[in-house]
């Protein structure tokens, strides 16, 4: 007998939840009909320039802005007097972390503007605002400098040495936070009885973010109601409206934050940016619209950067190869100034991701946070957790060597079972979900793990080394911050969702949609996003962590309860009937036991219409609802690289990729393995070829496309993507996040395959990133 599929289920079969649908963006953007940034322009609109400084630490002696103010089309030249005067106070810090012995961290205060003190290429200093681009260019070029140079320090670990120069009067040895997290004693001990110890030097290298639109904003100022309109590429508006609004000591209302397409973040758009403040005061002086582009070559110096982390990392062991503790001493670069969460990525993070899916019954994890006269590093796809997982990747890999024991054999041996879930880890973090020895052995099937011989003979017989590595990873995402999710049916017939986490090339549009169409029934093409508009909204935690699915997602769920509640009552009315006797599904309140009905779009458009309502009914079907804080959840993994090493050049090409991943419940299949894709390019980018370099006076040698290197598509290998999923039992959709993890499993995955091809040539470890230069440098010391 053949079951009729009746229309509104069929649409939900392939538009909802776990289906994948392209992204709803896509035609226009391909089209070249997006909206970005430095596409807006606003009537009688001016132009910004920076004017940055060209040395790497100094005293700021003089400010000779009289030639530019006198150059044709110049509106005003702006120093750190300027903003002083306004009463504007310092880029917002959000962590509040304690040292090692329980002092507060120290937070030296920075201004838009430098005033006395230049600490890094780059640091703004003044800004010119005229009628044309060029012309605001040609006079922030004519602004003089009289800048006392410094000495510079550029190595987080010579900053703290006794004769280094010091960026601040006030922070000791240039280190603001002594972090530590674990329990010292406990792995001193694990280490002192362990029958095998592995140590490793391992260099997180820092990274450029070079998103593919570089950043902008135009801000306006209205007089009448004294409020500044900010266009800009953020993650999210709400917060971003009310951190500017803290520094311009001003009321939130007294801002507005519009975010339209944005080319891309990684972390790096999330905070206020000093020309941000600037273009808002220059608005409000000259009562006109104010424009500013970042040069790309501007961008490498002014972008946060990313990573930047130098440790010693530990592994005990017992004679089975059991972990006994682990433990992670180092230095962490924060450039010149902390950005608004930097200290989190390489601290709490990394303890926290340290751990990944290993039973580790100790951990001890102290960072020195250190600064130095370079650009400052913030939060950068994945924030601590790629860091975390790698340090223990390359660990295991390194015991496995040491010990004898198979790399794989020793994972399994030591992977937190299924029934030793809700898992109490050492980091203070608690898994709810996982099964990671299956998506282990899942990955080494889907990766002919058993027939890598015959591949590395093949490779070997063209003059090249072949080798293989695991990169099992478990992510700690960020906890939900409270999110909003509002439904709003227009007249139009359309639906809008409202939320405050915002798009930054991920495609919430489509995701989102097909929640709303699965608990509503709504249809999926009549479904429209609103995230970028901070007038509209009531709450917002913004895009980052992995969070967006949990957050947003469920809000939306709780959101529509809300709506179908209140449908139930109104419906009620409408069919004459009890509220206790409506019933919802597929998009239709019914009477229970008949065939009486009505759709919730028909219901929403007699609402529209003047339905007369009793007093106690609801008005309409609207809602605008605020999900309270929930978990993090623990994405998870495996990836498996291949890497063939030119042993004459040193060139290493990832050449086979085949990942398994754990996200729980696949909203969108198709979106998530595109996530995987673009974050493991990226892991790949940084194994192997970005490398940023600064000289001894602080100068930034990696300064353009020509001396720095991304990956392109050629490099990207072929990838096989498949899914083991185990719900996360701490959110009603059962999701977990799964934007950052392709880097998590990047960058170990990777990396433990080029050590493994040059294992055979005697190389035991090579850092971050195996260029052709680095790798034949290993290949001829050993």
């Amino acid at each position: 007998m053949t079951t009729q599929i009746p229309p509104g289920d069929l649409a939900l079969m392939k538009f909802g939840v776990g289906q994948p649908v392209p992204r709803k963006e896509d035609p226009k953007l391909v089209r070249g009909q997006g909206r970005y940034t430095d596409d807006i322009d606003l009537p009688s609109q001016v132009y910004a320039v920076m004017v940055r400084s060209p040395h790497a630490h100094g005293l700021i002696r003089g400010i000779d802005t009289a030639v530019a103010r006198d150059m044709p089309g110049v509106l005003g030249v702006y120093t750190g007097m300027d903003l002083d005067a306004a009463g504007y106070g310092p880029l917002k810090v959000i962590p509040a972390f304690k040292n090692r012995d329980g002092t507060p961290m120290l937070k030296p205060p920075r201004t838009a503007l430098a005033r006395d003190r230049v600490r890094f290429v780059g640091d703004p200093v003044a800004f010119v605002v005229a009628e044309t681009a060029v012309q605001a260019r040609d006079a922030a070029e004519a602004v003089g400098l009289d800048i006392e140079v410094l000495p510079a320090v550029t190595d987080p670990k010579e900053a703290t040495q006794p004769d280094a120069p010091r960026l601040y009067d006030d922070v000791p040895a240039n280190t603001f936070l002594d972090f530590h997290h674990g329990d010292a004693e406990g792995a001193a001990a694990a280490f002192a009885g362990a029958a095998h110890v592995v140590r490793l030097e391992l260099s997180d290298n820092r990274v450029v973010v070079n998103a593919m639109e570089p950043r902008a904003a135009i801000a306006a100022y209205d007089a009448a109601s004294a409020r500044w309109t900010l266009h800009v590429g953020s993650q999210g508006v709400f917060s971003l409206r009310n951190n500017i609004a803290e520094i311009l000591g001003v009321e939130a209302k007294s801002m507005r934050v519009i975010t339209d397409n944005v080319g891309g973040s990684f972390g790096m758009k999330a905070a206020p940016y000093p020309e941000y403040v600037c273009l808002l005061h220059a608005a409000r002086e000259l009562g006109r619209p104010v424009k500013w582009t970042d040069q790309r070559s501007e961008s490498f110096l002014s972008d946060h950067h990313g990573r930047a982390i130098e440790v010693t990392a530990e592994l005990a062991l017992d004679r089975d190869g059991r972990f006994l503790a682990a433990r992670v001493t180092g230095y962490a670069d924060l450039g010149a100034f902390i950005v608004q969460m930097s200290p989190l990525p390489s601290t709490l993070n990394v303890a926290k991701n340290l751990v990944s899916v290993y039973r580790t019954p100790v951990i001890d994890v102290s960072i020195r946070c250190v600064f130095t006269n370079t650009t400052p590093v913030g939060p950068y796809r994945g924030a601590g957790r790629p860091e975390g997982n790698y340090f223990m990747e390359r660990l295991i890999d390194a015991a496995a060597a040491q010990t004898g024991i198979d790399p794989v054999e020793l994972r399994r041996r030591n992977h937190i079972q299924p029934g030793d879930l809700p898992y109490a880890t050492p980091a203070d973090t608690t898994y709810d979900s996982g099964d990671f020895t299956a998506v282990l052995e899942r990955a080494i099937e889907a990766a002919d793990w058993s027939g890598f011989a015959a591949r590395q003979a093949e490779s070997k017989a063209r003059g090249k080394l072949r080798g293989r590595g695991i990169g099992q990873y478990l992510e700690v995402t960020a906890p939900p911050t409270n999110e909003m999710g509002g439904i709003r049916f227009e007249a139009d017939g359309t639906v809008t969702i409202v939320t405050g986490t915002l798009d930054y090339g991920q495609g919430h549009a489509t995701p989102f949609a097909q929640v709303l169409s699965t608990k509503l029934g709504i249809p999926f093409e009549r479904i429209r996003l609103v995230q970028g508009d901070s007038d509209q909204l009531i709450a917002g935690g913004g895009t980052g962590g992995s969070k967006s699915i949990m957050a947003s997602g469920t809000a939306i769920v709780e959101a529509s309860e809300k709506v179908i509640e209140q449908g139930r009552q109104i419906a009620a009315h409408a069919l004459e009937a009890g509220v206790a006797d409506i019933e919802f599904g597929n998009g239709r309140f019914t009477i229970a036991g008949t065939d009486r009905g009505i759709g919730l779009l028909d219901l929403a458009a007699q609402i529209r219409a003047g339905l007369a309502l009793p007093d106690d009914a609801p008005r309409s079907l609207d809602v605008s609802h605020v999900h309270q804080s929930s978990p993090s959840a623990f994405p998870n993994g495996c990836h498996i690289a291949e890497v063939e090493v030119d042993p004459e050049t040193g060139d290493v090409a990832v050449v086979k990729y085949t990942m398994v991943n754990d996200f729980g419940t696949l909203i969108n299949p198709m979106l998530v393995e595109g996530q995987l894709h673009g974050g493991i390019v990226q892991g790949i980018g940084q194994a192997l070829m970005e490398m940023t370099a600064y000289d001894d006076g602080g100068q930034l040698v990696t300064g353009s496309y020509m001396d720095y290197a991304l990956p392109r598509a050629g490099d990207a290998p072929p990838f096989r993507f498949e899914s083991h999923p185990v719900p996360a039992k701490t959110n009603p959709l059962g999701v977990k996040g799964c934007g950052e993890a392709g880097c998590a499993g990047g960058l170990a995955s990777v990396m433990n395959a080029v050590v493994n091809a040059l294992s055979d040539r005697g190389v035991g470890h090579i850092d971050m990133p195996a260029t052709p230069h680095r790798v034949w440098q290993a290949l001829r010391a050993a």
